[in-house]
C-alpha cells in the first residue's frame, strides 16, 4: 500500500510528530511504501520524492506584524494546494493520511486530495487523525486562555464566539482570522472529503461529533504506546512532571502545590512558556526537555507522575508513558485523561484546576508507599495498544472496503 502521511512539521517537536513518524517507519518497515508532505525545515527528518514542501511558517516566534503578513494565506493555501498536487501526482497514493494541517498547511491539501480523486477516478482513501479540536473550535482547545476556563460556545458552528472571547492567544486580529477560518472551510464543505476521523478518546470523538458532517466520519481508535527501553532501576524520592510549561497544562495550579509542599521535591522535564516561573522554588528541580532513554529514566525513576491540565486533553502520551514506565498518574479528571487512568489502579484523578485538591491529592499519594507499590506493578501490567497492534487496525481503516473495529 502507497501511503502519504501529511503534517506541518516533519521533524520531532511534540506528540502528533512521534505519532506520524513512528507510525511512518513502522509501517515501511512492513513494506508500505511511506511519503510525507509538510512545511520545509532545517530539521526535516522525512519527506516525499520531488521534494516538494511549503515554506516554514512559524507563527509564536513572529512578531504581530510578521503574523498577520501571512493572512490569508493561513486560511487558504495556494502554495500548499499546487505543492500536494505535485506530490499526489508523482507517487499516486492509495492513501492519504491528514494529522495537523490548519494554518501552516491549512485544508487546501484536503482540496488537492479530493480534486485528484476526482481527476484520476482513483479509490483514494483520505483518513484524518484528530490529535485535539480543530475541526470544531478555531483555537483547537475549546479553551479561553483569557479565562483559563474550557468552552464549548464554538460546538454547532458558532465560531463567531472565538473572536468575542479572543480566544487564539487572547489577540483579537488572530481570533478574527481564526474564526474566519473555520467559517469559510466549514461553509465550504471541504470536510465531506474526508472518509474517516480518527479519534484518540471517547471524549473528543463526542465533541467532534457535534459536526453532522463528521459523526458519521469518526472513529475510536486509542493512541499506541511506542516503543520504551525500560531500564532496571530503583525508585527515588521524586514527584514528576514532564510536558509542555504552559497554563493550561495546569502549570500554575501545579506551582501552586510545589510551594504548599516544601517537604516533596518535584521534577520538571520540558519547556515552554511559563519556565522563567518554575525558578526560585526550592523543591523544584527544572531539568529542560528530555528525550529518549534520559526521559524513560527520569519516568521510571519517579515515585509517580502528575498530569495537571485544565484544558480537555485528547489522549496524551505523557500519561501512556508514564503508565507503561510503571509510574502512577495523578491526574486531572478531564477531557480523555480519565479514559487512561484506572482510578485506584494505576494512578488517581483530582478535580481540574483545583490547585487545593492537587495539593491534597500529592501528598496522600506521596505518603502512601505501600499504595504507589501496588499501584505501580499494576502499571506494568496495563495492556496498552501497542504500535503493532494500532497499526494492524489503522489498515483496516485504510482499507475502502475495511471495518473500523
Amino acid at each position: 500500500m502507497k501511503i502519504l502521511f501529511v503534517h506541518k512539521y516533519l521533524f520531532p517537536k511534540g506528540g502528533a510528530e512521534t505519532y506520524v513518524l513512528q507510525l511512518g517507519a513502522y509501517l515501511a518497515e512492513q513494506g508500505h511504501e511511506v511519503q510525507y508532505f509538510g512545511m520545509d525545515h532545517p530539521q526535516r527528518c522525512v519527506g516525499n520524492r520531488i521534494g516538494a514542501y511549503t515554506r516554514e511558517m512559524e507563527f509564536h516566534q513572529q512578531s504581530l506584524r510578521s503574523k498577520l503578513s501571512y493572512f490569508p494565506g493561513v486560511i487558504y493555501s495556494g502554495e500548499a494546494r499546487r505543492k500536494m498536487a505535485a506530490v499526489l501526482e508523482d507517487f499516486q497514493p492509495d492513501v492519504v493520511h491528514l494529522n495537523n494541517i490548519h494554518f501552516q498547511l491549512t485544508p487546501s491539501v484536503l482540496v488537492a486530495a479530493e480534486s485528484y480523486r476526482r481527476k484520476t477516478g482513483q479509490k483514494l482513501r483520505v483518513v484524518m487523525t484528530a490529535h485535539d479540536y480543530q475541526l470544531v473550535c478555531p483555537n483547537h482547545m475549546l479553551y479561553r486562555p483569557a479565562q483559563g476556563t474550557v468552552c464549548e460556545k464554538c460546538l454547532c458552528g458558532h465560531y463567531g464566539n472565538c473572536t468575542a472571547g479572543r480566544c487564539i492567544h487572547n489577540s483579537l486580529p488572530r481570533s478574527v482570522i481564526g474564526t474566519m477560518e473555520a467559517q469559510y472551510w466549514n461553509r465550504r464543505g471541504t470536510y465531506q472529503a474526508l472518509d474517516a476521523v480518527i479519534c484518540p478518546s471517547l471524549f473528543l470523538k463526542g465533541k467532534l461529533d457535534t459536526n453532522p458532517v463528521l459523526a458519521a466520519k469518526t472513529v475510536l481508535l486509542r493512541n499506541f504506546s511506542g516503543p520504551m527501553a525500560l531500564q532496571d532501576v530503583k525508585k527515588e524520592d521524586y514527584v514528576l512532571y514532564f510536558g509542555r510549561y504552559s497554563e493550561e497544562k495546569g502549570l500554575g495550579i501545579l506551582l501552586e502545590a510545589c510551594r504548599a509542599l516544601p517537604e516533596i521535591p518535584f521534577v520538571f522535564a520540558g519547556s515552554g512558556p511559563l519556565e522563567p516561573e518554575l525558578e526560585g522554588i526550592p523543591n523544584v528541580r527544572n531539568v529542560g526537555f528530555q528525550s529518549g532513554e534520559a526521559l524513560t529514566r527520569l519516568i521510571q525513576c519517579a515515585r509517580f507522575s502528575v498530569y495537571p491540565s485544565v484544558w480537555y486533553e485528547n489522549g496524551p502520551f505523557s500519561v501512556i508513558e508514564s503508565q507503561q514506565c510503571g509510574s502512577p498518574v495523578r491526574g486531572a479528571d478531564i477531557g480523555g485523561i480519565p479514559e487512561l487512568i484506572q482510578n485506584g489502579e494505576t494512578g488517581r484523578l483530582f478535580e481540574a484546576g483545583n490547585a487545593a485538591a492537587l495539593t491534597e491529592a500529592i501528598r496522600a499519594m506521596w505518603a502512601d508507599r505501600e499504595g504507589l507499590e501496588r499501584w505501580s506493578r499494576s502499571c506494568l501490567a496495563v495492556q496498552t495498544t501497542t504500535l503493532e497492534e494500532y497499526c494492524r487496525r489503522l489498515l483496516t481503516i485504510y482499507a475502502p472496503a475495511g471495518r473500523y473495529w
